[in-house]
């Protein structure tokens, strides 16, 4: 027993052994050397935590090149956060020196070349966030290990600022804002040197991280950059992801900070220390009916006429030849209404039909009574004579999702496949019901996949911290994991290293179809028109209604201004 046992340590060590690894690695700015963790008697991961994509950013300008270094550079610890408010916004945290990547690059018995490669952008509503992720059971969530692994891709993750330091602007070259560009910038010039193609880089995000990819994607500065796109619950076309009226915004942060707002506010902002900049972001306010959350998110992307030259719906034509692969979960909207509606999201409260109606018609408030009253006619359809509470919540949920995510998500995926050229459409919508779900956890039964519920799947969570799930939740990340890299290899989710449970039709302008994704897969998660009721609704029946509703509203005002000076002459 025991010369077995020798032997098989023997063997162990010498397929451990085996696994390649880069060593050190010849990039444009210097040499850098990583970690190698082993995974198996032939496989491992080289991780390089923290290589400068650029130089400290001077403030509210756009990166510059980082001047390079001596020596071999030891990658292995994460960069700080860009500087950036604490949750509770009375405080910051992180640095300006915040421009890093970190690279995670799987082998075999040899070292890996000419790898697929997928960079992330991560969410936060351009607010808050970190290219390391925050921590989850001791794991870093957006940890590349199981991606890069499982699907034999190489995983990026890249740091960019948020709030003000990252999306003030003025709209114009004087303060530019968008600042996400230069990570992609430098993996296409060294990724190649880690064994990566750098003719074939996906793009990859979630939320405010989703909509920063397809804001790539329609930017003129991207072309050949890239060759295929992930957006994750989130695309240029959301409410949340543009900042529509840049002087606003840029003249309230001068003025908290002490700043004139005639032709020296520009340089006196960029003399601001960067904490007091970001502590001057507009406050993020608890949400309610009538003020909803979304409505005070007020840092984002701008049109600069630069980077974005025109309104994002203008601009599907610069992807014509890239692939797309979009979609949202079921409940993505379950987050954000339950803080606008705080009792949607809690068992021993109701929520009354108002509530719904208020916060349908402060989202639909330019289009007036006529646009709420459309609209909740749609919404109460199949509701009957007295809908139940989980009716009422559950249609709130969902206009919160269509509205914030689902519906600008089907848009987009409508412009890339009407403007296509040589580029694919992919539509997915996840339904697995929320972990937190069900008696005796916070969620109502009925929850379904919430806000970022989606991150936990694709980082393969499931396989890293294998006690907190089930294995049909290690079945449907190791689906999402073969989706997503399939993609990246070959611009088809079914075609390339990684068998997939159902074979997920492509978007076209003919035929609508997407991917219903859970842990339970077979000919029926093929469906099509998504929504598509709805989907009407918010792009077609509400705006038609936007030169009635001027006409109505002008006509109303002069009858009241009628009706006061009739009080006023006593008749």
């Amino acid at each position: 027993m025991e010369k077995q046992l020798t032997l098989f340590v023997a063997i162990l060590c010498v397929g451990a052994g085996s696994a390649a690894t880069l060593g050190v690695v010849h990039t444009e700015l210097g040499r850098v050397q990583g970690q190698r963790i082993l995974l198996g008697l032939s496989r491992s991961v080289d991780v390089f935590k923290g290589i400068p994509f650029a130089a400290k950013p001077d403030t509210l300008e756009k990166p510059k090149p980082h001047p390079g270094w001596d020596g071999i550079l030891k990658a292995t610890k994460f960069a700080k956060r860009c500087i950036q408010m604490s949750m509770l916004q009375t405080s910051t945290f992180g640095s300006e020196d915040c421009l890093y990547l970190n690279i995670w690059v799987p082998h075999g018995q040899h070292v890996s070349k000419n790898l697929p490669v997928m960079i992330w952008f991560y969410g936060g509503g351009f607010l808050v966030g970190g290219s390391m992720g925050p921590n989850f059971l001791n794991n870093y969530l957006y940890s590349g290990q199981e991606i890069a692994d499982k699907g034999n891709v190489i995983v990026v993750s890249a740091g960019y600022r948020v709030g003000v330091l990252g999306f003030l602007s003025t709209g114009d070259s004087r303060i530019p804002g968008n600042f996400q560009h230069a990570a992609i910038v430098w993996v296409r010039r060294n990724i190649k040197s880690f064994g990566g193609d750098p003719e074939n880089i996906t793009i990859f995000g979630e939320s405010a991280g989703g909509a920063s990819v397809s804001f790539q994607i329609l930017s003129p500065h991207s072309k050949g950059l890239f060759r295929r796109a992930i957006s994750q619950s989130g695309v240029s076309l959301c409410p949340w992801a543009l900042n529509r009226n840049p002087h606003k915004v840029v003249q309230g942060v001068a003025a908290r900070v002490g700043c004139p707002t005639d032709e020296t506010m520009v340089d006196c902002l960029k003399a601001t220390d960067a904490a007091t900049l970001t502590m001057a972001a507009p406050r993020i306010q608890q949400g309610s009916p009538d003020h909803p959350l979304v409505k005070k998110l007020l840092l984002s992307p701008v049109v600069d006429g630069d980077f974005l030259p025109d309104q994002p719906g203008n601009l599907f034509h610069n992807p014509a030849e890239i692939d797309y692969l979009v979609g949202v979960n079921n409940m993505d909207g379950y987050l954000v209404t339950s803080q606008d509606i705080p009792s949607v999201g809690k068992k021993s409260q109701e929520t009354s039909v108002e509530d719904v109606k208020r916060l349908l018609g402060a989202y639909v408030k330019e289009k007036g009574r006529a646009g709420l009253d459309i609209a909740f006619a749609e919404y109460s359809a199949d509701w009957g004579t007295t809908p139940s509470q989980e009716t009422v919540k559950r249609t709130a949920v969902d206009i919160g999702t269509d509205y914030l995510f689902l519906v600008p998500s089907q848009t987009a995926i409508y412009l890339h496949a009407a403007n296509a050229t040589s580029g694919r459409t992919f539509s997915y919508l996840l339904s697995e019901p929320s972990l937190l779900a069900g008696p005796g956890k916070p969620y109502h039964t009925w929850v379904g996949a919430d806000h970022a519920d989606d991150l936990q799947y694709v980082f393969g969570k499931p396989f890293t911290t294998p006690k907190a799930y089930g294995e049909k939740h290690r079945d449907l990340s190791g689906y999402m994991i073969a989706y997503w890299t399939n993609f990246a290899r070959t611009g088809d989710p079914n075609t390339g290293t990684l068998k997939v449970p159902v074979t997920w039709p492509e978007f076209s302008r003919t035929e609508h179809k997407f991917l219903d994704i859970s842990a339970r897969m077979n000919t029926t998660s093929i469906k099509q028109e998504m929504r598509l009721r709805f989907v009407t609704l918010w792009t077609r029946t509400l705006p038609s209604l936007s030169s009635a509703h001027k006409f109505q509203t002008s006509v109303s005002n002069k009858k009241t201004k009628s009706g006061h000076r009739r009080k006023e002459n006593g008749r």
